[in-house]
């Protein structure tokens, strides 16, 4: 007796298909990188990242404007910072008409309704490219974390709508979040990067900052690789000590930790599909081996199957044009 039940039957058309779909991506799915850089006039191609840019001030509003009409409703700034700033103590991060305090404004004034996530971490300020103060080649938590701090609280003043700690320094999220509270700044957002790998995927993104660690790796305060529960272990932490959102970094292959997370917490989860990503695709692409818009999107919604809420990638623009259209 042939089956009663066929599952082609909901398959046999692209409208059933589209009336069953378990999920759907929209512009509202995602963060859009944004690399900010000093000067005027400036609109530079990062080699290893082809079709994305830095921005000097004056030329974010355009791009600004652009991602709002795409509907894109978050962006995640990121600075290059000039070398003779870089210190071991990460000064520069704390300057009030610094150029990420500057890129907040200029974003925000372009944007008012842009929701506006910035960046906390040392390396793009460090001379030694570390996420942290460094003696004698150890990186050392608990002075960066006060650093890190006094970096978030900047950021909320110039009107950050919510900062993303990348440096994955024990107990930042704490001090952080008392530091905001202390100000009264009780609406402030935290999207931390709670399970962040210590990961060869993020090499050109390191080309667009030049942040690259000038010695060693990352792997002391990075999360290894091979482990899953400590994912779970340093999520529930960031989340008692008052991160609002969770992000998981990097994307693709780490599938398996956004899913595992989804089903144990009760918080958004955002993933950061890296550089190395980026790159890959598009370099496929460049070679005629890949469809690019087909797996870029299938790519996407992989996220969102896997339980992301958020999803931070250079792909946002392009994805938002095929979406919308």
């Amino acid at each position: 007796m042939y089956p009663l039940q066929r599952n082609r039957r909901l398959r046999s058309s692209a409208s059933i298909r589209a009336l069953v779909q378990e999920h759907k991506l929209s512009s509202n799915d995602f963060i859009a990188p944004i690399f900010v850089e000093s000067g005027q006039g400036k609109q530079t191609e990062i080699a290893s990242m082809p079709g994305y840019f830095r921005y000097s001030l004056d030329q974010l509003p355009d791009e600004i404007t652009t991602l709002w009409s795409l509907g894109i409703k978050g962006v995640l700034v990121f600075v290059k910072e000039e070398d003779h700033l870089k210190d071991n103590k990460g000064t520069a991060a704390l300057n009030p008409k610094g150029l990420m305090q500057n890129a907040i404004k200029t974003i925000k004034n372009t944007v008012p309704e842009m929701v506006v996530f910035t960046d906390v971490a040392l390396d793009p300020y460090s001379s030694y490219g570390h996420d942290g103060i460094v003696e004698k080649n150890q990186i050392l938590n608990d002075p960066t974390v006060e650093v890190l701090a006094h970096m978030a609280a900047s950021h909320i003043e110039a009107g950050a709508d919510g900062v993303a700690p990348s440096d994955m320094m024990d107990g930042r999220v704490l001090k952080i979040r008392e530091c905001f509270e202390s100000n009264g700044w009780t609406n402030a957002l935290i999207m931390s990067y709670s399970a962040k790998y210590a990961s060869s995927f993020y090499g050109p993104f390191r080309d667009a900052l030049d942040s690259a660690p000038g010695f060693g790796d990352k792997k002391t305060y990075q999360m290894d690789s091979a482990n899953k529960q400590e994912a779970l272990t340093e999520t529930l932490r960031d989340l008692e000590e008052g991160a609002d959102i969770i992000m998981v970094k990097p994307g693709l292959p780490y599938l398996d930790i956004v899913h595992y997370l989804a089903q144990h917490i009760q918080a958004p989860i955002a993933v950061y599909q890296v550089s190395g990503e980026y790159a890959m695709l598009k370099a496929a692409a460049q070679q005629g081996w890949l469809d690019y818009d087909a797996v870029m999107l299938e790519q996407l919604l992989a996220f969102k199957r896997a339980g992301a809420a958020l999803i931070a990638t250079y792909h946002a623009k392009e994805a938002c044009r095929l979406i919308n259209h």
